[in-house]
């Protein structure tokens, strides 16, 4: 990953553009990591690939708490239990 300071950020940021349509850019301030910049594309690749882990994990979640006897009926049930 590219890094650039947050001053030549600021100073190039038309060329900052640039250089994100094909990587992201770490960017620094003080000698420490602030911020990722990267293009929309690569933006909308990752989030789309997290909504789909979570999908995946909330499937696989419904599915072991079916096995194990987890239904509507018995949710609510346990919900509406105030002890």
């Amino acid at each position: 990953m590219k890094e650039i300071t947050a001053k030549d950020a600021k100073n190039g940021f038309g060329q900052l553009l640039d250089i994100i349509q094909s990587t992201p850019v770490r960017v620094t301030r003080n000698g420490r990591p602030v911020g990722v910049v990267m293009s929309v594309r690569q933006f909308e690749r990752l989030r789309g690939a997290a909504w789909e882990q979570l999908a995946g994990t909330l499937d696989a979640l419904g599915e072991e708490a079916t096995a194990k006897g987890l239904t509507d009926a018995r949710l609510e049930a346990l919900l509406a239990d105030e002890s």
